[in-house]
């Protein structure tokens, strides 16, 4: 018997959420999780770390992203429930470790959820101004709506808003590539790049990658977990992966990495240099629509997740309530909005991305270590792929920005600790 089993039988001590996802919608919550993270959130700050070095940043966390992604999909076949590497962590390590990756995972990502809302109110009203906060919370409550009706609407509604979302994005390159003038070469002063800022970029950066995790935190949701599974998070960072790089060529080439640094709206900034600002009726509904596309698969993941960890009583159990209609965890989803409406009220979008990415990668650095101890029929990557995820995660975590290594590290070794305390009093987990 795993460590973690005897916790929580699989069979039916509590309400089971349904079935309902195939391969192409467990597709395209993970590309709706990710796009929006993307070119409109992460490649600012990653730029200001990193100068021209933004391409090989790119490139590392990639590679780091890949390599997370193989160990999830190989968890996710054994362990198809919801939870994540919070499930995968126990069962392959022990409850500490399962706990440790879900209590990182739901403080990283609700503050992505935080991030995406100010992405989101930011593009919508033009850029930065008072009343961002407010549309964040109204885009927070809306989708929260959405969620707690369903998880077929939420499918539904994910893949209208990626497909809003790629044609924009296909019109705004379009048009860009045609009307632009003076073209740089995207690696141009790449060598005046230092190591550590290009760690920092890939690992703000990696950021705009995790948002496959959704996939995985579903897996208690769709059809033929064990095969539907792998293929869906593959895929979706395969493309997310091309998508990205042609944008920061384009971005590169055109504005530079000055340019991606010093602007909040960077696709707006490069349809201005090519004279086309009529574009950037484009860039602003892609960059909302996209926003909200991952802050909805950011806010479902998140609940999910929740819910695994108040099931095994490691959160409270109220929030392990099912809805017995749309068989989703209201509770939970309602709880998790709240905690992001006031992270809206008091962050900014480059401290939200630091310490998001900070807790997501230590959650992933136990997926690869949960990966590794798998044997058997079980086993689809190699060792190797896994030590280097959980190098990758472990670098990149240490050289973010330091407020957010620091303030990350106390909110995470809080929960752990906490846990701990409560467990030596004999308090008991309700």
């Amino acid at each position: 018997m795993s460590p973690g089993r005897a916790a929580y039988p699989s069979g039916g001590d509590h309400p089971r959420l349904a079935r309902r996802l195939g391969l192409g919608d467990a597709v395209v919550i993970g590309l709706g999780s990710m796009i929006g993270a993307g070119v409109f959130a992460a490649f600012t700050p990653a730029a200001a770390a990193a100068g021209s070095g933004l391409l090989v940043g790119l490139a590392l966390a990639a590679a780091v992203a890949w390599a997370n992604a193989t160990s999830s999909a190989q968890l996710a076949a054994q362990f198809p429930e919801s939870g994540g590497t919070y499930v995968y962590g126990r069962e392959c390590l022990g409850e500490s470790w399962g706990f440790a990756a879900g209590w990182a995972f739901v403080v990283g990502k609700t503050a992505s959820c935080a991030a995406m809302a100010i992405t989101a109110a930011t593009y919508a009203l033009g850029g930065e101004a008072r009343a961002a906060q407010v549309v964040g919370l109204a885009v927070v409550g809306a989708l929260t709506v959405v969620l707690t009706r369903g998880i077929t609407k939420t499918a539904r509604l994910a893949r209208v808003l990626l497909t809003v979302t790629l044609a924009c994005l296909l019109v705004t390159v379009l048009v860009i590539a045609a009307f632009t003038r003076e073209w740089a070469a995207p690696w141009a002063g790449v060598g005046d790049a230092t190591a550590y800022g290009i760690l920092q970029s890939a690992g703000l950066l990696f950021f705009a990658f995790a948002g496959y995790a959704r996939i995985a935190t579903l897996g208690e949701e769709v059809r033929a977990p064990t095969v539907t599974i792998p293929r869906a998070i593959t895929r979706a960072l395969g493309l997310v992966i091309a998508l990205y790089a042609v944008l920061a060529l384009l971005l590169l080439a055109t504005i530079g990495a000055d340019g991606i640094a010093a602007s909040a709206l960077p696709l707006l900034t490069a349809a201005q240099a090519a004279d086309v600002s009529w574009a950037g009726v484009f860039v602003r509904v892609g960059a909302t629509v996209a926003a909200l596309g991952a802050l909805l698969g950011l806010l479902s993941g998140v609940g999910r997740t929740v819910l695994a960890m108040a099931r095994r009583g490691d959160l409270p159990r109220l929030l392990a309530a099912v809805d017995p209609g749309s068989k989703v965890p209201a509770v939970a989803q309602l709880w998790v909005a709240g905690a992001v409406a006031v992270l809206v009220l008091l962050t900014d979008l480059r401290h939200a991305i630091g310490f998001s990415s900070f807790g997501v990668l230590l959650y992933y650095a136990i997926a690869n270590a949960s990966a590794w101890t798998q044997t058997g029929e079980h086993r689809r990557w190699p060792h190797w792929v896994q030590a280097a995820g959980l190098v990758g995660c472990l670098v990149l975590a240490a050289t973010l920005p330091i407020g957010s290594v620091v303030v990350g590290a106390l909110v995470v070794g809080a929960g752990v600790f906490g846990r701990v305390w409560l467990q030596r009093r004999g308090v008991p987990r309700s």
